[in-house]
């Protein structure tokens, strides 16, 4: 008689709840990237523009609004990891999630733009703005891709092993 040999590994998170959490992580991760791009002057957008058409006062551009803003873009970026989760999981490899960071650099620079007062027209910004948001949309895109089908096709591997 085998009996199996007991591990004392954690249990690997569900899914769903890796998608929480690598999009909480994303979010908070490139909002401070983001930031420190504005610091360092490689673009004159900064992660306050996400909290400026809905607050007074001028606290939104202190200390406290960027930390509030980088907040704000960890929650966005949870519904942005479940919509990808959602809709693009199946594909293998780092492109997709290239793709889906200039979809949503597409989204944030010429739909929701006008929501934005803090992000000029993309016509009047600046090269340097232009090129180190794409770059950072498709590393975000790659970070929040990658890690979410990387993840579904172990899980997909391990069930298909099980079942057999």
């Amino acid at each position: 008689m085998v009996q199996k040999q007991k591990t004392n590994y954690p249990k690997p998170m569900a899914l769903p709840v890796m998608v929480f959490w690598t999009g909480l992580f994303g979010g908070v991760f490139w909002g401070i990237i983001g930031f420190l791009a504005a610091f360092f002057h490689f673009t004159e957008i900064r992660p306050n523009v996400i909290v400026e058409p809905w607050t007074l006062g001028n606290w939104k551009y202190k200390w406290q609004g960027t930390v509030l803003s980088i907040i704000l873009l960890g929650i966005i970026s949870v519904v942005a990891a479940y919509i990808y989760y959602f809709l693009l999981k199946r594909f293998k490899g780092w492109w997709m999630g290239a793709v889906y960071g200039i979809v949503l650099f597409f989204i944030v620079f010429f739909i929701l733009n006008p929501l934005f007062t803090g992000i000029k027209p993309f016509t009047e910004l600046k090269q340097d703005t232009v090129i180190t948001s794409i770059c950072l949309y498709i590393v975000y895109g790659i970070f929040i891709g990658y890690s979410i089908s990387y993840e579904y096709q172990i899980k997909n591997t391990q069930n298909r092993e099980a079942s057999s």
